[in-house]
């Protein structure tokens, strides 16, 4: 069997889904410890990938990677695989890394969503073989919030402003946008507390804007948090602590 780490190079690459011609089996595929793979405009993303592989040819270097379509349009920037780790005579483990550069490569908006899993290996001397994992994974655009509570700080009783802004990655223009449209959860802290309380739902504007007003009781820490989609990432902003009198 072939060892020494490998990396491939790529942008999105056409290839089977199906079988080639077999005489490969992969198993324990997991990729990204089964979590979305969140990109957002600028910074290098690795998903950390492993799968077993058992087979009797004689091989090259084996990969996990990510399609779609009927025609299996690949989705990855550069794959590293590691050196086979033996189980048994034929049966090797493997840890991957898929990493996914949007400052660097071409990404479209269209490609965030659902990708399907497959597992291939190109055998010594030609061939090889190419399975579907049955497998999903979600690559998702990441967003961002901001927050401002004011008056700080204020009078028990007052009302308090809270505002911010929902923005997401645009692969294409490599800058976030406004999100709008997107229904937010306005989140509440008091001090000394462990853990936030959703106060209040606000959908952001056609700018992606955020702004509602609540009655200060408490003195505590506001934020809006975003739960995402099957295209985009979720979200917290910042704390903005704001002292009642």
């Amino acid at each position: 069997m072939a060892a020494g780490a490998a990396v491939v190079f790529t942008g999105v690459a056409a290839a089977p889904a199906g079988a080639a011609e077999g005489g490969a089996s992969f198993t324990r595929v997991q990729v990204n410890h089964g979590k979305p793979i969140v990109i957002g405009v600028s910074k290098e993303v690795a998903a950390p990938t492993s799968f077993r592989m058992a087979t009797t040819h004689q091989w090259k270097w084996p990969a996990v990677f990510l399609y779609r379509g009927s025609t299996g349009d690949r989705l990855w920037h550069a794959v590293e695989t590691s050196d086979c780790i033996r189980v048994s005579s034929g049966v090797c483990d493997f840890n991957e890394t898929m990493f996914f550069d949007p400052s660097v490569w071409e990404m479209h908006n269209s490609e965030a969503g659902a990708w399907k899993v497959a597992a291939e290996v190109y055998y010594q001397g030609g061939g090889g073989d190419t399975d579907d994992e049955d497998l999903t994974v979600y690559v998702k655009r990441n967003s961002r919030l901001t927050v401002n509570a004011s008056p700080e700080p204020v009078t028990q009783g007052s009302t308090i402003t809270v505002t911010g802004k929902i923005t997401r990655a645009n692969w294409q223009t490599r800058k976030y946008a406004s999100y709008e449209g997107r229904l937010v959860s306005l989140q509440f802290k008091a001090s000394g507390a462990i853990s936030y309380t959703t106060v209040k739902k606000v959908y952001a504007n056609g700018s992606g804007d955020l702004k509602t007003t609540v009655k200060a009781s408490k003195t505590g820490t506001w934020r809006w948090a975003y739960y995402g989609n099957t295209t985009t990432g979720p979200s917290t902003s910042a704390e903005d602590h704001v002292v009642v009198q």
